[in-house]
């Protein structure tokens, strides 16, 4: 995403609230990221541990209120192995299956066969509607507040790895963005390994 000389940067918001808009000028990237860091520990960390019912349904429409775009400042140049980059590959896949359901919903049936055991792991119904891919999706992101913060992880990749393979059977799908899906799903899964073995920051 580029962004125009002027335009002002949004600072992380903190859980249920709107980003705010910064004064104009140069923003510290050091601080930019380190800033990214406190609020994906606080949305993760923090939604996990709280007694509010509505802090899953704020966290699944994040994207929705404050928009990708506004995530994408703030979480897309975050590695994947820390919580930010995880929200933000997380959020990047739930818009991606809102924007095109039906298309996703064809690889993903393509997949199916060559993937069983991902196919298990993400737990769509079979065969996949539309609609059911984005139900299982913001399943997954429910379950940032509700479960385990690494089975979110282990299964948003193992969706990423069934569309993947059904991706390398769909005409006008090149190998790049096939291996991007793939190296999505290797990211979410080896984010999943290390937040069992001592936990993401």
């Amino acid at each position: 995403m580029t962004s125009s000389e002027g335009r002002h940067h949004h600072r992380p918001m903190l859980p249920g609230d709107r980003a705010i808009e910064a004064s104009s000028g140069s923003v510290d990237p050091a601080e930019l990221a380190e800033a990214a860091d406190r609020a994906a520990t606080l949305l993760v960390r923090g939604a996990h541990d709280s007694t509010d019912v509505g802090v899953a349904d704020r966290l699944l429409h994040l994207a929705d209120t404050e928009g990708i775009e506004t995530i994408a400042e703030v979480w897309a140049s975050s590695p994947g192995d820390s919580l930010a980059g995880c929200l933000w590959r997380l959020y990047l896949l739930r818009s991606w299956v809102y924007a095109d359901p039906e298309g996703v919903a064809r690889q993903y049936d393509a997949g199916r066969a060559r993937a069983q055991v991902a196919r298990v792991v993400a737990g769509v119904a079979d065969p996949p509607g539309p609609e059911d891919l984005k139900a299982m999706i913001d399943q997954v992101l429910r379950g940032i507040a509700e479960s385990d913060f690494a089975d979110v992880l282990f299964r948003a990749a193992a969706f990423a790895r069934v569309v993947a393979a059904g991706r390398a059977d769909q005409p006008g799908v090149s190998d790049e963005q096939v291996s991007r899906m793939l190296a999505l799903a290797e990211q979410l899964e080896a984010a999943g390994h290390a937040e069992l073995s001592h936990g993401l920051a």
